[in-house]
């Protein structure tokens, strides 16, 4: 019996597979235990520079939230049955975590968005550094609908994202939109016929993991502790960064394996 989510290691980069293609890859309690897992382990491997992920199949990225068995749960319609029910009621952190919602991971995630990519799957997008996307995708935050909202980050992400008129349009209409129309507004990076997405995203995933390490968690941590503060405090968070980097022996191997000609050996430190 196949895991509902996998997670693979190819050289420095981490595969994680959303895998109930027959559910449109809906996050049920069990993912979304072994997916703030898989993050988790992604961040803690210091072997591991960059995470691509994706869903089984061409249908769907994800569409959030398992109607049947995790919505009633964290509703209160549907009583714990199962450990991994038990463990998501027990620590809401776990389906924070899930979604990135909450401490500020170091190293790039890239959604390989191959399907539709709508509800919880949209606010899983959100959270991801770089998305490159199917053009046969549809997006959606469809909650209202179901008298739900969503509580993955997109109610704070989304208007950061995008210009506030579109959000709000999105969240409060539920209506699905195009991958073009998207793309157009900056949300998502690329939109390639659906068998070019995976290659694609492991192509970037792999150029990015083959750079310092060190300024790469710096870049990403100085960029969101900086958003929204005054310039005078993004700059001395911009300062932090350069001083940890400055004094890190990457810095000083870069410059010199250019001037030398060949690949630097980056170590993190």
């Amino acid at each position: 019996m196949s895991l509902p989510l996998t997670y693979e290691t190819r050289g420095a980069v981490a595969v994680i597979t959303l895998n109930r293609p027959e559910r449109h890859n809906a996050m049920s309690p069990e993912v979304v235990c072994r997916l703030a897992d898989a993050f988790d382990r992604f961040e803690a491997d210091p072997e591991m520079r960059v995470a691509v992920l994706t869903g089984a199949g061409t249908g769907s990225f994800c569409s959030g939230g398992d109607l049947e068995l995790t919505l009633p749960l964290l509703s209160g319609a549907r009583a714990p049955e199962t450990e991994w029910d038990h463990r998501l009621t027990a620590d809401r952190e776990v389906l924070f975590r899930s979604t990135l919602k909450g401490a500020q991971g170091t190293k790039p995630v890239i959604a390989a968005i191959n399907g539709h990519c709508l509800a919880g799957g949209f606010e899983l997008m959100l959270a991801t550094d770089i998305r490159i996307a199917a053009d046969h995708a549809r997006f959606g935050l469809p909650e209202a609908r179901h008298a739900l909202i969503p509580f993955a980050g997109a109610l704070v992400r989304l208007p950061r994202q995008l210009p506030h008129a579109v959000a709000m349009e999105l969240l409060l209409t539920g209506d699905q939109v195009e991958a073009g129309r998207l793309l157009a507004l900056g949300l998502l990076n690329r939109v390639l016929p659906g068998d070019e997405v995976m290659p694609a995203a492991m192509a970037m995933a792999e150029r990015i993991a083959a750079n310092g390490p060190l300024a790469i968690a710096e870049i990403k941590r100085a960029t969101a502790e900086s958003l929204g503060r005054p310039l005078g405090e993004g700059f001395a968070i911009e300062t932090e960064s350069m001083d940890r980097v400055m004094a890190s022996d990457d810095a000083r191997e870069g410059p010199r394996a250019f001037m030398e000609r060949r690949a630097p050996v980056y170590t993190g430190t």
